[in-house]
């Protein structure tokens, strides 16, 4: 059974407003009227939007449809959870859901299968006995967001405050988005890529249903000295010329302070040195790099200028392309 999207059937965004929704189907229902319309596959159309509007003008069928459906797609493999069966009898005509026609073949069968055959099932298989309502629940669904924190943040862990807009259904069917302030912990040791859950900050569930999960998509702001690979992080280190080639001692940061560097004599630009378990915190700690840069002063006055062609006689043997097979 294939999923149908309503809101695309009828050409409106998901917190289209009941006007916005009875408008849309004033308009397709003259395009795609068998009667008079020329368009391809006029009667199936008129049909699915019919079925359509029927849920979405509704906002009991639309609360429980938007539910349901917020992470299908229209034409995908659908079957309904477990759960969905379990039943719900709405107020209406008797103790069921009110349908525009009692002509079951009027609806598609994923209608059916939701807002007809689910309810009846539940009444049918031993749940309410008629006229006695059970209350429908549908678990809530599970959200995402994208949040940025500092490479520092990880090292030490922090408590950060989030604000959301969070959409929610008002009584008079509207989707209308509602401010929402979130105080949680960022573990110490939280990698780029990894998600932090927030038990029941999701969509809220319908009935008796349990809401949803919140789960923060972790990434690090840019950071101005460091950059991070999977647990390890990295910082390219500018030294002088004379410090790569005679060794030093030389202060350099950390996210977690200053530290002293040994650069070995005979270094070259590119040059890893590693600070075993200086990472990222974690069960497996990852290694800090400084990666050597070598920064030549500037020849800005005939001093330096001298200086320089001195070691270019110095050194008139050696070639820097020498390994490309380039002659000086």
């Amino acid at each position: 059974m294939e999923f149908k999207d309503y809101y695309k059937i009828m050409g409106v965004a998901r917190d289209a407003s009941p006007d916005d929704i009875k408008r849309a189907h004033r308009k397709l229902a003259r395009k795609f009227h068998p009667d008079v319309s020329k368009e391809k596959n006029a009667e199936a159309q008129f049909t699915d939007l019919g079925e359509a509007y029927e849920v979405l003008k509704d906002p009991e069928k639309r609360a429980a449809y938007d539910q349901l459906g917020a992470n299908w797609k229209a034409g995908q493999d659908f079957r309904p959870p477990p759960e969905w069966n379990a039943g719900a009898e709405r107020p209406g005509r008797g103790d069921q859901w009110q349908f525009n026609s009692g002509d079951a073949g009027e609806h598609s069968d994923f209608f059916e299968t939701l807002f007809r055959q689910g309810f009846a099932g539940a009444r049918q298989g031993g749940g309410a006995s008629r006229g006695q309502r059970t209350s429908y629940s549908a678990n809530g669904e599970d959200r995402h967001a994208k949040i940025q924190i500092d490479l520092e943040d990880s090292y030490k862990g922090t408590t950060r405050t989030l604000s959301l807009r969070v959409p929610e259904m008002s009584e008079q069917g509207h989707v209308i988005p509602r401010e929402h302030q979130i105080t949680f912990t960022v573990p110490k040791g939280i990698r780029a890529g990894q998600h932090i859950r927030l038990a029941g900050q999701g969509s809220p569930g319908v009935g008796e249903g349990s809401p949803g999960d919140l789960y923060l998509d972790v990434e690090f702001h840019p950071h101005a000295l460091y950059r991070v690979d999977k647990h390890d992080v990295y910082m390219d280190l500018p030294i002088a010329p004379w410090e790569a080639a005679l060794g030093a001692e030389v202060e350099a940061p950390t996210p977690t302070g200053q530290v002293e560097v040994k650069i070995p004599a005979g270094s070259a630009a590119g040059r890893k040195l590693r600070l075993k378990g200086r990472g990222l915190p974690g069960a497996t700690p990852g290694d800090f790099y400084f990666v050597l840069q070598i920064v030549l002063p500037a020849a800005d006055s005939e001093s330096d200028k001298s200086l320089y062609e001195g070691m270019a006689k110095q050194f008139n043997t050696f070639s820097p392309r020498a390994k490309l097979g380039a002659k000086s």
